[in-house]
């Protein structure tokens, strides 16, 4: 067995970094220099032609997108550690769904409205009526996760597995740095405060 990942610090690699680390798999990382176009060399664009991180190779095979890379590690090594659900269950089917709602749904309002507010972009690139809007949608996507929430731990159950690290990880930076006000979801706020107190995740932040 042998992983190799390319990250940068303050990217999506982020996500994959916690699940690594949650995981306790023995991996490579390789960090890139984002500015000095490390992720553009020849070498890397073999592995993936996106040139973006995160990106892992695999026992040879690279694989990138982060929900790719979720489930990839999912299978292959979070069964065993009950982090990922078993193939062929329900709550697999649980799993996939709430991870790719999260990477699709919940990432792309939360990146949409701070395209439109942040000062991470351009002024000239910001859109009043664009960030109205997708506030809103960012809101109502929010009280969904807390619904949720409401009664179970975490999003898929009883267990903590590689949705709720996924979902945590964009949501512990997103937030506050989009300077979104979610104290009012109750659901949401305590299993956040769950799961960004594990070890491993603290681990994986501050290295990333």
């Amino acid at each position: 067995m042998s992983i190799t990942f390319y990250y940068a610090p303050q990217s999506s690699a982020g996500r994959i970094s916690v699940s690594l680390a949650e995981l306790d798999v023995p991996h490579e990382a390789v960090r890139f220099d984002l500015r000095a176009g490390d992720q553009k060399k020849p070498d890397f664009l073999a592995l993936n032609p996106n040139g973006k991180v995160p990106t892992v190779v695999i026992d040879g095979t690279p694989v990138f997108e982060s929900v790719a890379i979720q489930i990839a590690l999912g299978e292959r090594y979070g069964v065993q550690k009950g982090l990922w659900p078993a193939a062929g269950t329900p709550e697999q089917l649980t799993a996939l769904t709430w991870l790719v709602w999260g990477q699709v749904s919940l990432t792309g309002a939360l990146f949409r409205y701070m395209a439109n507010t942040s000062e991470y972009f351009p002024k000239e690139m910001h859109n009043e009526k664009q960030a109205e809007h997708t506030l809103a949608e960012l809101h109502g996507l929010l009280r969904i996760l807390d619904s949720r929430l409401d009664g179970r731990p975490y999003v898929t159950g009883e267990r903590c597995t590689l949705v709720d690290l996924d979902l945590a990880s964009v949501l512990g930076w997103g937030l506050m740095a989009a300077k979104i006000d979610f104290a009012e979801l109750k659901n949401l706020k305590g299993w956040l405060g769950r799961i960004m107190e594990r070890p491993a995740v603290k681990k994986a932040m501050a290295e990333t």
